[in-house]
Order: structure tokens, then sequence, then C-alpha cells
């Protein structure tokens, strides 16, 4: 190919308007012969036939407007580009946010190509831009070049192959045991390994302090597909052993900075690194040395169907760093989940009641928390505050970036485990590894499947950042961009295009290692609908090829499945939210479930109105026991109660769609195929604990036993239904964070939990003023309040009614059915509609008639909710002539109050006690 350099430089002249383009990259390469341009850059009125556009570029960075001239520099050559008309029906089709757009061939008049591929692969190893004139040669527009559509069309595809015919990170060879490594790096000019030998082939030393040994990375062979790679031999020639620590060094033009950078990175696929990230580590995850004894023997337990789900949400660090029954170097580690201690001992008990499924909080590797002990700096708590100071939350605030504490919503590096939470001295290399193995081991142990959170919708930083890594080996690929070519942060940081092959690839490599590597049984996907169905699709036939051998059994997915902004780049996706992940013939079986919303806000009521006090829920009081701020008139608090009554009845039914039924937003509020698709929750990580909801909603004069009773109100209506169910961690203890709204940065101080139930977390100060500082007056009311600090008797009798809710759940397979058919066929309401009674709900599951008796102990399941403050009884026709006692579980149980339910036959008549959750079961 020769280039030579524009004919129309003479045409130039300086301009003092604004070129139209300057702010971004506004133009799209799609293919090797193909651009789009924006129709808003065409000047009105003009005819395609009439523009001049041109394909610039320099391999360092030298093509420049200045003052509407056109600077080519030393090395810079533009290429003729064609207009051809609109982009065809199958381009629009890939990128709809397209439509619209011209299309700009680098074919000639005849077709002959301008550029061969060659060439092209040249051209994007450097600096790309589209420049538009007049039919006088001034210059109209001029903008960058958005790449990636191009780079998955020449190399993502074929790299993105789940054959194993294009390996990434690290492999080891089969006779000698000598490291491969490849990188892609399909831009990048050179690229280099740099490795330093620890003399351990656990790789589990500090960075070593030496010189690197440096290996040239070659283009891998044949049909290039990106990939640089240093083969077993050629790094066995060089020295370089396994346990090596390496980085690669990639020289690489950056449109952001507008020049060629020598990027000293780590590698996006590694699966183990020194402290805080430093350096990758070559490791062979299958050394003996790295499989304890713990996680080699314990199976997980075995889960009969996915809809019985008991799952209970716990950061790691929440879970040890308050547990004085923990050894004190062990505190907020993996390994305190393998000793014997307070937390371990109520773990068990949940497990023994019918939680099966702990979701832990993200352990991949984050950047928000140093690593080195020595580098983490603890908040000075005054003693002696009152509940209400401010200086606890300034004391965490100011050492919040530094102190060993983050929820770790920031990936740095997904297919490696977090190195804070390893012991002293475990943070490096496979030690890690060792560390986050041996826990999973003892959760298997305790009966516990273990689900890992996800966070592939943004990574910690991009760019040149000090944290961003796949920016700085594929700048402009792997983040999703705006139509000016801008990083888009819908989701609070640097959006992640997974769309993209490539970034797909990492997605799916990173589950299916953590299944296959580490054995954990599933996965919670955070913001999962900023991926596709296409993605999710993908991920999931791609666990299926290997769940049998490394867990025995279906690896469960579920995750936020919340709507998008339309403003999103990734509007144009078929995503992943609520009603198009599950289990119906829309998008074919995928079986992943998603947060239901619907029963949260039937039961706590308005959560986003500047005063958290009014909009009652079902479970906090609307219209039944309105607090002192409600001012709704009665008619439209009654239809509201109405409504999030019916809510919490979709739940407790399997939230299954179907024809009619009440509206949720702009959708229809129940959105499952089958029971599976929806987790019933009404406490996460996010957002306020339910015990503070319940601060802030119930009449204030409420006393701590009916707010006990509140609580396992709550808790039951997301227990005793035919879903999934939910708990964040220490629900059944009240756990309280102070009112903090978003407490991910609230460090030990608001977050640690007391197993022993001495301290629920009630009155440890103001919460983050970041955060929280527009609801202080009202908090600062509240916190100093002492008798809504629940007592430990108090604390003590809420988790024993909690583990009775569980087994109830798990007393009879009535309550999870586990398919839409016999949920229709045998759940009902009798107190529904017309009939109902405000703030009572009763659930009727039959197993009497027809061929399959589900539970043969049984025929039949009331589940009786009274969320009124005060005893009901109501009069059920359909139940007339049945023998319903309470159960077994409930009669023997901690709740005594529940004791006074009764049934009478003669009349159908149901009483139940205020704030109460009755089973009543027919033998």
């Amino acid at each position: 190919m020769t280039m030579t350099p524009t004919a129309h430089v003479h045409h130039e002249a300086p301009i003092a308007h604004a070129v139209p383009g300057t702010d971004g990259s506004r133009a799209y390469w799609l293919d090797a012969s193909t651009l789009a341009w924006p129709p808003e850059l065409i000047p009105a009125g003009t005819h395609e036939t009439a523009l001049r556009l041109g394909l610039l570029t320099s391999p360092t960075g030298s093509v420049r407007l200045e003052e509407g001239v056109l600077r080519l520099g030393d090395d810079g050559y533009e290429i003729p580009l064609r207009p051809i008309g609109t982009l065809d029906e199958d381009t629009v089709a890939a990128h709809p946010q397209l439509a619209g757009h011209l299309a700009l061939s680098l074919l000639d008049e005849t077709g002959a190509p301008r550029l061969e591929r060659e060439d092209v692969e040249k051209l994007l190893t450097g600096q790309v831009a589209v420049v538009q004139r007049a039919a006088a040669g001034w210059v109209t527009a001029f903008t960058g070049v958005q790449t990636w559509p191009v780079i998955d069309r020449l190399w993502g595809m074929r790299a993105a192959a789940r054959d194993g015919s294009a390996p990434l990170g690290v492999w080891f060879d089969e006779s000698d045991g000598a490291p491969a490594f490849a990188l892609w790096a399909p831009t990048a000019r050179r690229v280099t390994l740099l490795t330093w030998n620890t003399g351990d082939p656990t790789g589990s030393v500090p960075d070593v302090d030496a010189a690197p040994v440096r290996t040239p990375a070659d283009r891998t062979p044949g049909t290039w597909d990106g990939r640089w790679a240093v083969s077993a031999e050629t790094s066995a020639a060089a020295g370089v052993r396994p346990g090596c620590q390496y980085l690669w060094e990639v020289e690489v033009y950056v449109p952001d900075t507008g020049r060629v950078e020598t990027n000293l990175v780590t590698d996006p696929c590694s699966r183990a690194l020194t402290r805080d990230s430093r350096r990758s580590v070559a490791v062979d995850l299958d050394q003996h040395a790295l499989t304890p004894t713990a996680w080699v023997e314990n199976q997980p337990p075995v889960i009969a169907q996915d809809s019985a789900r008991a799952i209970y949400e716990l950061h790691v660090r929440d879970f040890s760093a308050a547990d004085h029954t923990v050894p004190a170097p062990l505190r907020g580690t993996y390994a305190a989940f393998g000793v014997d201690s307070a937390g371990t001992r109520h773990l068990r008990a949940l497990a023994a009641a019918g939680i099966d499924t702990i979701h832990l909080l993200p352990v991949f590797d984050f950047s928000s928390v140093p690593e080195d002990r020595a580098d983490q700096r603890v908040p000075e708590i005054p003693s002696g505050t009152t509940p209400a100071s401010r200086r606890p939350q300034a004391a965490v605030a100011a050492v919040a970036d530094r102190d060993a504490y983050n929820w770790g919503y920031d990936p740095f590096h997904w297919m490696a485990p977090e190195g804070s939470y390893a012991r002293e001295g475990r943070q490096d290399g496979g030690a890690r590894t060792r560390e986050m193995r041996a826990m999973i081991g003892s959760l298997h142990g305790m009966g516990l499947q273990v689900i890992l959170d996800q966070v592939f919708n943004h990574t910690a930083d991009g760019g040149q950042g000090e944290h961003s890594v796949l920016d700085r080996v594929v700048p402009g690929y792997y983040h999703r961009l705006d139509a000016a070519g801008r990083g888009e942060g819908f989701t609070c940081c640097h959006d992640v295009a997974t769309e993209r092959a490539m970034a797909e690839r990492l997605m799916i490599d990173a589950c299916v290692g953590w299944v296959r590597d580490y054995r954990v049984d599933g996965f919670r996907f955070d913001l999962m609908g900023y991926h596709s169905t296409d993605t999710m699709s993908a991920l999931r036939q791609a666990l299926e090829e290997i769940e049998d051998d490394a867990v025995g059994h279906r690896v469960f997915l579920y995750g936020e499945g919340w709507e998008v902004p339309e403003a999103s780049g990734s509007r144009h996706l078929r995503r992943a939210v609520q009603g198009q992940v599950g289990s119906g013939a829309d998008g074919g079986f995928l079986g992943i479930g998603t947060f239901n919303d619907r029963v949260r806000d039937g039961l706590l009521g308005e959560r986003f109105l500047p005063d958290p006090r009014v909009g009652q829920g079902l479970a906090t009081g609307v219209v039944v026991d309105p607090n002192e701020h409600e001012e709704r008139p009665a008619e439209a608090a009654a239809r509201d109660l109405a409504w999030r009554t019916e809510l919490v009845q979709l739940s407790l039914a399997g939230n299954l769609r179907a024809a009619g039924g009440p509206r949720y937003g702009y959708a229809a509020a129940a959105y499952g195929d089958e029971p599976v698709d929806s987790i019933a929750y009404v406490e996460a990580h996010d957002d306020e604990a339910l015990f503070d909801w319940l601060v802030y909603k119930l009449p204030t004069t409420t006393p701590m036993d009916q707010r006990v009773r509140a609580q396992l109100l709550a808790l039951a209506a997301v227990t005793l239904g035919q879903t999934p169910c939910f708990w964040a961690a220490g629900t059944e203890l009240l756990r309280s964070k102070s009112l903090d709204r978003d407490s991910y940065d609230s460090g030990d101080h608001f977050n640690a939990i007391d197993w022993t139930g001495q301290d629920t977390g009630w009155g440890r100060g103001l919460p983050s003023a970041e955060r929280n500082f527009d609801r202080w007056l009202i908090q600062a009311d509240l916190l100093m309040r002492e008798d809504l600090r629940p007592r430990p008797e108090d604390v003590a009798k809420a988790r024993e009614m909690a583990l009775d809710l569980l087994r109830l759940r798990r007393s009879t397979p009535l309550l999870t059915l586990g398919s839409a058919e016999l949920v229709r066929e045998r759940v009902s309401f009798p107190l529904s509609a017309e009939r109902g009674v405000p703030g009572v709900i009763v659930m009727v599951v039959d197993d009497g008639g027809g061929d399959l008796d589900i539970d043969p102990a049984l025929d039949g399941v009331v589940v009786a909710l009274n969320a009124r403050p005060e005893t009901v009884t109501v009069r059920i026709e359909e139940l007339t002539g049945r023998y319903l006692r309470l159960s077994d579980i409930q009669c023997t149980g901690a709740d005594d109050v529940v004791r006074s339910t009764h049934f009478d036959p003669a009349t159908g008549e149901l009483t139940v006690p205020g704030r109460t959750a009755a089973v009543l079961v027919e033998s």
C-alpha cells in the first residue's frame, strides 16, 4: 500500500468557529472496508455526493486540527473515503445505534480495496480520524474514530472462540511444566514479557527486588487473532520458572493522550497476584500445595430444586471483624470460616434450620483496600460519644480510602481472589488461592453451597488510570462509549461493554474458572441489566460444559435485573433484565433469577421520598397502623395498601406472569415464567437494613416486641413463598447500620456483625455525611431514642423466631412446588380482591386430589400473614370442614404469641394474632 499526503492542504484557511466533531470520536470503523459517519456532522442541505471525506492516520498521533487547518504532521496520511448511502440492514441489525449513519467505503469506484487486511491492522496501531470537507475544500467536520467494531471483526471473534485454540493468561507445558503466556493486544505495536523468578512454584512470596528477565512476545502464528505470546519453549530457554511474577510491557497508541505510550500492566487474565496487584503470578492451581483438605473432601450439599433455595448474603469482613471468638490474626479473613467461633456456630444453626446457600459479596481482586496490613489505616473512633454523634463517621471517613473495609464492587482483576481477605503474609501468589479454597471447603462442610457476587458491568478504573488494566492493553475497546466516543459511567464507574467479543470472553472465562478451579456453586451478577441476554446465554452454555465434573450440579445464576437508562449505549441490546432471562420460551431456558423488588416495596413502602418516614408498606403499617407522618387521604392509602398486598401475594405464588394483574411502574408486576425466575427479598446489602426501615416507618411509639414481630413478618413474607428466598446477613439478629443508606465504605464500625446478639449496630453514631447528610436531623432524633435499641433478649427472640421460619420452609415441599404448572394448580388466595381484609393475606396450598401427591404427610398448608397490630378473625368459606392445625414447628417454637392461632372447621373462621405469620397444616 502506498499512502501520500493529502492534496487538499492548500485549500485550508483558519476559521474562528468550532469545527463539528472535534469534541470526541463520532465516526465508527465497522469492518476492513467500511466506516459509519453520523448524520449530525453533515451540513444541512448537503447531498452525500457533495461530501469529500478522508480517513486520516498517523502512527505517532501527529494529525491535528489548528484553527480549522488540518495539520498532518511528519507521518500523517489521508486515504479517500467514498460515501455509499446509509448503512445496510445487516449492519444496522448488528449495530442498531448506528441507524441513519452514512456508510463510507474504503473501496474505490471499481470495488477494489484501497487497503489490504495487513494495512488495516497497521493503521489500527496508530491514530485514526476522519475529515469532512465542503466542495470548496475547507473543513466542515473533523472527528476521531471508534475502532472497537473493526477490532471485534478482525480479531475478537476468533480470539473469543471457546474451543481452546486461543489460550490467554498463563498455562503450563505438560512435559516439563514450563509456563507459556499470551496477551490479547491487537492494536499494540510491541509487547514484551517481564518476569521475576521467585524460587517458589506457588509464587507465594512478596515482590522480588531484582531486575526482570525481558522476553519479547511474538504474534501468534497463522491467521493472527490479536494475541501476543511467549511459548513454553521460549520461556524455558529464558529461565522463566513456574511461580514467577510477571508484567506485560505494551507499546500502544492511546487516543486519550494522543500519543504512543509504553504501559507496564498486569495480566487481565491473572489467576494470582502479588500484594496490591503490583504483579501477576504464574501459578499452576492444580498443585497439591494449593489444595486444602477441607476443600478436597467437603462436597457441596445437594439442593433438590433451585426454587427451594434459601440464600444468605454475607460480606467476608463483616463476618468476623468484630468476632472476639475468632483469633485476632484471622478476623476479617477467609480463614475465619474455618474455626469454631460464634460466627461459624451461627452459620451452622442457619444451615440446620434451612439456609442452604451462602452468597458472598465480591471476593475477586478489587482495588479499594490496601492488601498490605502495614498500609491499612484504622479509624480512631472517639469514646464516650452519643448515639447521634457525628464524630464516629468523621473518623471513618478520614481513613476510608486506606482502611481495611469496602464492599468490593470495584473490580481490578476478575479471575484472582482478593488479597486483603488473606491472612498476614499469605496475600501473594497461590497462597491466597489456598486461603479462599479452604473457606469454600469450610462452607461446604457446614452444608452450604457458595455463590460469588460478580461485577462485570464496570471496572474500577479506565484510560491510563492507576487501577486501569483493560484500557492500557487495548485502548478504547473494552469500555462502552457514547456517540461522541466518551466513556460511559452509568453504573457509577467505567461501564464494560460485555457485548463485545473479548469483554464477553473475560466474563465467561472468569466464571468458568471460579467453578472449575474453586468449586463455586453459582453467581450473583451486579447490575445484570447492562449485559445482553446473548451474553448470559453464552455464559450459561459454557458453564453447562464443565459444571457436572466441577461441582456435580447445575450452577445457580441470578442477578440484579433492573432496567438501565435509555441514554446508555447498551439500550440497543436485548438486556438481561426481569422477565428476559428466566425459564420461559421468550429467551430460551436460561433459568437465571432476578431480584424481585416488587415484594420488597410491597412490604416496606416508598423508599425514595425525601422523608423516609412517609410512604408506609404492608409490613410497616400503611392504613392498619399509620405513623405520625402519614398524611395521605384514607382512600388513597387504602388503594396503596391493596396494591402492595397484591404485590406480596404475587411473590408468595411465584411472581408468575399472567394476563392482566397489577402494574409496577411501566411494567407488569409479575414477570416470571417459573418460580425460580424471581428472588424474593426485603433486605440486601444495598440501602438501609430492614430494622432501620422499620424504625423509619413504624409509629415511633411502637414497642420493641412489636418491632421484632414486624421484622419477622416481613421475613416470613419472603421465606414462606414459592420462589427462592434471600436474607441479608444479620437480619435475623435485628441488625442495624445506624440508618446508613449505603454502608459500602462505612468501615467495620458501622458494618461489623455481633453474632452474640449483644450489639445490633444501632446507635453507633450518625452515618456517613457523604451519603446521609440530608437526613441527619431525622436520623439524630431517632438514634437518640434508647427505646429503639434492641436488648439482647429481643435479639435472641428474633433469632429463634427466624430459625423457625426456615424450619417451616423446609418442613414441606408444598411451600416450594418448583413449577409454574403446580403453583397455578394448587395455590390460591381466598381473601383476594373484594373479599380482602386490609393487612391480611391467606395463602392456601392444596395437596389433595390429582395424580401427584407432593407431600404424603399433608393434604394442604395455609400461610396466614396478619400485618395488623391487633388479632383478627377472618371467615374463609373454602376452608370450612377442613381440619387445619398450627404447624408443630410453631406449636413448640420460639413464638409464644403465634400459638393462639386458631381455625374452626365448622365455621371456616381463622384467628391470627397481630403482626404474626402462622402456618397451618392439614394431615
